[in-house]
């Protein structure tokens, strides 16, 4: 096997509805537990009007998509960067159990932002290697959290999630995964005719380049992500090249992804 991985199928999902809050003692004390060992307390109002969106809900609407769901992956990789409502489901092997399949699972988590583009590169080493066809990378952010978060409480940010389906073949072609530096410096080997730059709501710097889409705010993992998912057919109509660019508002580290397109 060689090459790089091709996008195959995607979802995106935004502010689906949650459960609400349910009064249970023993998730009270797990979150006592949790939180006081490092001198917070319990939010009590803030997460009683949280929607409690959970992963595991977050992963099924992403089922929904015919493109996610008929999907066969051998590697399997959850991304986030606020946790989960409670920890207590395995999320990456649920989303296998799903889909009936065997594959390796695992999370990507306390990175930021930075998560998925470790993903993307994950995925690409193990398709080169030979040891998977197929890979679903899963973007989850769900913003119901015991204590406050600067992010989510300043950055406006709502429940959100993406699913990548990479495999072989024709398709968009991841190209490049890149990070460090200024946004303007991983742009720069981009800068030919044909190309769109998706910026992130993160990203501050001034950008040169023909065809620019900002991503609204609302989101912070899942930012470019879920813009991609909703617009990559369409795009490959028009453009050869998409870079995905994003900058963490925590570490300042900035990350780029390129997919090559067939011409449009």
């Amino acid at each position: 096997m060689s090459g790089e991985p091709t996008l195959r199928g995607t979802n995106a999902v935004i502010s689906p509805p949650g459960p609400g809050y349910r009064e249970d003692a023993a998730v009270s004390r797990f979150l006592a537990d949790l939180v006081e060992p490092f001198g917070s307390k319990v939010d009590e109002e803030r997460w009683q009007r949280g929607a409690h969106v959970s992963h595991k809900t977050l992963t099924d609407r992403l089922l929904e998509a015919e493109g996610v769901r008929a999907s066969r992956p051998q590697l399997i990789i959850v991304t986030h960067a606020l946790p989960d409502v409670l920890p207590f489901t395995a999320v990456a092997p649920y989303l296998a159990d799903r889909l009936d399949v065997t594959a390796t699972t695992f999370s990507v988590a306390q990175q930021g932002l930075a998560a998925p583009f470790t993903a993307l590169r994950i995925v690409a080493a193990y398709q080169r290697s030979g040891r998977c066809d197929e890979a679903v990378i899963a973007v989850l952010e769900q913003t119901t959290l015991p204590t406050p978060h600067p992010l989510v409480d300043d950055g406006g940010l709502v429940d959100s999630g993406a699913a990548l389906v990479l495999g072989t073949g024709p398709g968009p072609r991841l190209a490049s995964v890149s990070s460090g530096g200024t946004v303007g410096e991983l742009l720069e080997p981009h800068r030919e005719s044909g190309t769109l730059v998706v910026l992130g709501p993160w990203v501050t710097e001034a950008v040169e380049a023909c065809d620019v889409h900002r991503v609204a705010p609302g989101s912070y993992c899942t930012s470019v992500w879920l813009v991609l998912a909703g617009n990559w057919p369409a795009w490959q109509e028009t453009y050869r090249k998409v870079v995905l660019c994003d900058t963490d508002p925590v570490s300042g580290r900035s990350h780029a992804a390129a997919f090559t397109f067939p011409a449009g």
